[in-house]
């Protein structure tokens, strides 16, 4: 016995070493043999869409309104029988549009006759502009004499009542004044643009339109008196002074 324990304490640390590696080899030779897979649990849903109707729907057409043939050929017409062939220049609308799109009918009332009137008084100065002043001789006229009177003086004497007669040029006052109110036939209101010279001189005398007087020579009376009317000299006065003379024909 003192024989193989002295063996087995010789031995002893060897064989555990052998014992140990052998195990470890055979170890590794069985985990590289075995796959190990850990796979969790998970429950399956089963969806069945067999049940669903998945088309989708188509959007609604927007219905298209046909227009009425009737309607359409009625207003056609209805262009046709109001458009003009004349050019319209739009920058001159202006107010007359903006008055005219007024929805109170007064207003458009009122608008219309006013352009009514309009348009009959351009054809009626046209009418009169057509006719020429007659030309007629020198026409003895009675007149207004202030020769030989101051400044002053034809000042205190001037007439402030209603007259026949009225001129009005600034800072002047008449020398003589022919009267032709009495001329003519028919009455009637002229009016006269002058232009004076700083000696007194009517320089130019046009009678304006008035398509209220019928009789053209009642025309021609005014133009002859205010040409030969003289007013005071002014050295001071402009070269070419305007002014008029309105006269108020009385019928005879």
């Amino acid at each position: 016995m003192g024989k193989i324990t002295e063996i087995y304490n010789r031995n002893i640390y060897g064989v555990i070493t052998t014992l140990i590696f052998h195990i470890v080899i055979l170890l590794f030779l069985i985990l590289s043999h075995l796959n190990i897979t850990i796979q969790p649990k998970m429950d399956s849903i089963v969806l069945d869409l067999s049940q669903i109707d998945l088309k989708i729907p188509e959007p609604p057409k927007e219905k298209i309104m046909q227009p009425d043939a009737a309607a359409v050929s009625q207003q056609k017409a209805g262009a046709t029988k109001l458009a003009s062939n004349r050019a319209v220049n739009d920058a001159a609308k202006g107010t007359d549009e903006s008055a005219s799109s007024s929805k109170d009918p007064f207003f458009d009332k009122a608008y219309k006759n006013e352009i009514a009137a309009a348009k009959k008084l351009v054809s009626d100065v046209n009418q009169t502009l057509a006719r020429k002043i007659p030309v007629i001789g020198d026409i003895p006229m009675p007149a207004d004499h202030a020769e030989g009177k101051t400044r002053e003086e034809v000042k205190q004497s001037n007439y402030k009542g209603k007259s026949n007669i009225h001129y009005s040029l600034e800072n002047r006052y008449h020398a003589y004044l022919p009267i032709p109110v009495y001329l003519a036939e028919g009455g009637g209101e002229v009016v006269v643009d002058i232009i004076v010279g700083r000696d007194g001189v009517v320089m130019k005398a046009e009678p304006r339109t008035n398509p209220a007087i019928a009789d053209l020579t009642t025309f021609a009376y005014a133009k002859q008196a205010a040409e030969k009317t003289i007013f005071n000299e002014d050295p001071k006065a402009p070269e070419r002074q305007k002014g008029t003379i309105t006269y108020i024909f009385l019928a005879q």
